[in-house]
């Protein structure tokens, strides 16, 4: 594939990020895109940009869909087939959230609810869009994995299995299907994107999703947890006050999305030129890459905290050294 122009796209979780981001690059290159995310704000923002940005006859469309939900990703394919036809060029899986970050101590039904965003929603828009990629004279298979793909973990003291369990998952999948799309629709390609950490609203997303309060509206019992929470990662959290307490929250939630080394808009810019150059595997953002070199050279030791494992602090502080 060597442009966009005139291509037909389905980007996943539209609403915020790198989804956002994606359908404003593809629109702007001539690609129509439709896009879904559970956020109708978010998506109307998206909209906006999307065709202020894009040639004349791109035509861009959203529908509010939670990709977990079998039934709604159905429905989303069949808005999409009843506005831009039965055929496209490029599906990406983005739509992403986190938490339950323990598979001991946080509720099987917020566990199972990350990983079904996270999986199943890939696994459900796959089903549902394939039929569309294959009678398209070329196509790509595009979904996003994570770092967490390859290195199940956020540092000392911060366990992330739901988010890490599924983002392995999709890495898997994208890897299976190289060899069945070459065997059973030769002109369907996949990658698998693994992002470190990027500049993007996932954080206040997922709590939003899990239909948690606003961090000035964080209740005592939910500080108490908050309070645990940040003591495992080593912050002493008793010192602050309830009201200081709330002012943390948002402020590591700002912090994810302005401190990134690599913001949303490089980020999907980097997975596009990956798409264009035809690869399978696509890394963004250096600490990705650093990651990557460190998980390989010697797996043994990425979880081994007491001595020379992996942290993700220690990369981030590189490469501002750098």
């Amino acid at each position: 594939m060597d442009s966009f122009g005139g291509k037909r796209a389905v980007v996943t979780g539209g609403g915020s990020g790198m989804g956002r981001e994606l359908v404003v690059q593809l629109a702007a290159a001539g690609c129509s895109v439709a896009t879904c995310d559970v956020n109708p704000a978010g998506l109307a923002e998206t909209l906006a940009r999307a065709q202020a940005a894009a040639p004349p006859a791109t035509r861009v469309t959203t529908c509010i869909c939670d990709v977990s939900e079998e039934p709604e990703v159905l429905a989303f394919r069949d808005a999409v087939v009843d506005a831009h036809g039965g055929v496209i060029e490029l599906l990406f899986n983005n739509a992403g959230i986190g938490g339950a970050g323990s598979f001991i101590t946080d509720s099987r039904e917020d566990w199972e609810r990350t990983f079904g965003v996270d999986w199943w929603g890939v696994y459900y828009c796959t089903r549902a869009f394939l039929p569309a990629l294959i009678a398209a004279d070329e196509a790509r298979l595009v979904n996003t994995s994570s770092v967490n793909g390859f290195w199940a973990s956020l540092g000392p003291g911060i366990p992330h299995t739901a988010y890490s369990t599924a983002k392995f998952a999709v890495k898997g999948f994208s890897e299976s299907l190289i060899e069945d799309l070459r065997v059973n629709a030769p002109h369907v390609k996949v990658s698998v994107v693994m992002p470190g950490h990027i500049g993007t609203d996932i954080v206040a997303n997922s709590r939003r999703y899990f239909g948690r309060p606003e961090p000035d509206a964080l209740s005592e019992s939910d500080l108490a947890t908050t309070r645990s929470e940040l003591a495992r990662r080593g912050l002493a959290a008793d010192e602050f006050s309830s009201d200081q307490l709330r002012a943390l929250v948002k402020m590591l939630e700002e912090g994810f999305r302005d401190g990134a080394p690599l913001d949303a808009a490089a980020a999907a810019t980097i997975i596009l030129d990956g798409v264009l150059a035809g690869k399978w595997r696509i890394l963004v953002g250096d600490d990705a890459h650093r990651l990557d070199q460190q998980v390989r050279a010697n797996p043994e030791a990425a979880y081994d905290h007491a001595g020379v494992g992996i942290n993700p602090l220690a990369i981030a502080t590189e490469l501002q050294q750098e």
